[in-house]
């Protein structure tokens, strides 16, 4: 948002209704701007898949495509679990591609369109925090339906003296239950900073031709950086759905094989 040739980095995060929805005890449930793009990126990702799902004798480009994102996916879990971890595919597969694709429309310049405004809904932590919450929770339940109580295990490496496992064991404990607050935070911080980055930058370019002058000089600098920062987002956008899917899966196999 622009006003009076400066513009407002953090607007763009604003979870704004678009239209009121019903009361559910006390609290008003609205279709937000959020829920639009979910179903956008939902929407998306069904035509993605069923386009490449056409199981053809000679595969064209798109089947190629959604063939070789679920072949990557499978090696991932291959090397980080094992061969027990073919049943959670489905999950790490989904969160790959939800936030890939959150991630790269985000970035895309539906913003020159009159009337539409993009929202990364990544770059919430309500959003990152739930998708790490539910892989806690299938680390949990694997664990202790696996294991039993043996899963606290875990928490003492081989090869621990004895007078050092109660202190072991509290670090051990502490850090994996920090693990889905890490995993979500590094998702949304690396969403929202390169965002506002972006935005103050274009801030600088409104700014520097309202000037005129010898501050058009400015306004191409910062043109120039908004390139190469977006250019650099785009790479993280591929990078943090790589990472979190990558993590989850190690975080499952831990719960899988004791490690």
């Amino acid at each position: 948002m622009a006003t009076e040739g400066k513009i407002d980095p953090m607007h763009q995060f604003e979870v704004q209704p678009i239209f009121d929805g019903f009361t559910l005890f006390g609290q008003q449930i609205s279709f937000t701007n959020s829920a639009l793009w979910m179903f956008v990126v939902l929407g998306l990702l069904y035509v993605f898949m069923i386009g490449g799902m056409k199981r053809e004798l000679v595969p064209g480009r798109w089947q190629v495509m959604v063939e070789g994102i679920v072949g990557f996916i499978d090696n991932i879990i291959a090397n980080s679990i094992g061969p027990n971890g073919k049943k959670y595919a489905p999950w790490v597969f989904t969160l790959f591609m939800f936030i890939l694709f959150s991630n790269l429309l985000g970035m895309m310049p539906f913003g020159i369109i009159p009337g539409i405004h993009p929202f990364t809904v990544t770059s919430q932590f309500t959003v990152t925090g739930l998708l790490a919450a539910i892989s806690f929770s299938i680390v949990l339940v694997v664990g202790f339906w696996k294991h039993g109580f043996k899963f606290f295990s875990l928490f003492i490496p081989h090869g621990t003296p004895l007078w050092m496992m109660p202190l072991i064991f509290s670090v051990e404990l502490l850090s994996f239950l920090v693990r889905p607050f890490s995993l979500a935070l590094r998702l949304f911080v690396a969403m929202i900073a390169g965002h506002i980055l972006i935005k103050v930058f274009a801030s600088f370019v409104v700014q520097a031709i309202d000037a005129g002058g010898a501050s058009w000089g400015i306004a191409l600098l910062s043109i120039l950086f908004i390139a190469f920062v977006s250019a650099l987002e785009l790479l993280v956008c591929a990078i943090q759905a790589y990472v979190f899917a990558l993590l989850t899966s190690l975080y499952i196999s831990d719960a899988e094989n004791l490690h």
